[in-house]
């Protein structure tokens, strides 16, 4: 990637995709030493604009944090429909799902990692925001995240 790529964004998150959220949450609780967080269920996709593959799509998942300093450790239990979170579970188990980086400008973002051949995979709207996972497991082994504090317009 060129240096303006995603501009030298640091690392804002590490994924992994699991199969159950409450087990996995407890073993991550005890290996780092502190209480397991809550689980987090996502809004249905038809209620964040959600897009699969370029179709709308309405998956859900479970989602846990652990915050470690300066990275989040982002636990995923994808609910069995097709969805970013789904696909890589179905066709590797669980494991490393993304690593993820805020950006300011989305577009940018998505176009170059695009002509890089790493194509949207998902995206939808977080609050104000948005995120996009981009597929680049051929290119470098995991999904990659977009996390954008505002949409635009």
């Amino acid at each position: 990637m060129s240096s303006s790529g995603l501009n030298g964004r640091k690392l804002a998150q590490v994924a992994i995709v699991v199969r159950d959220i409450e087990a996995s949450k407890s073993r991550w609780a005890k290996l780092l030493g502190v209480d397991p967080p809550n689980t987090i269920h996502t809004q249905p996709g038809n209620e964040v604009n959600m897009v699969v593959r370029g179709a709308p799509a309405n998956a859900t998942c479970k989602l846990a944090f652990f915050d470690l300093g300066n990275i989040q450790l982002e636990l995923i239990e994808p609910d069995g429909q097709p969805s970013a979170w789904q696909e890589p579970l179905d066709e590797r188990g669980e494991g490393l799902h993304h690593i993820a980086f805020w950006v300011d400008d989305m577009q940018q973002a998505t176009d170059f990692l695009a002509a890089e051949g790493c194509p949207v995979g998902q995206r939808g709207d977080m609050g104000e925001g948005q995120y996009v996972y981009v597929d680049a497991q051929a290119q470098l082994g995991t999904w990659i995240e977009l996390l954008q504090h505002k949409r635009p317009g």
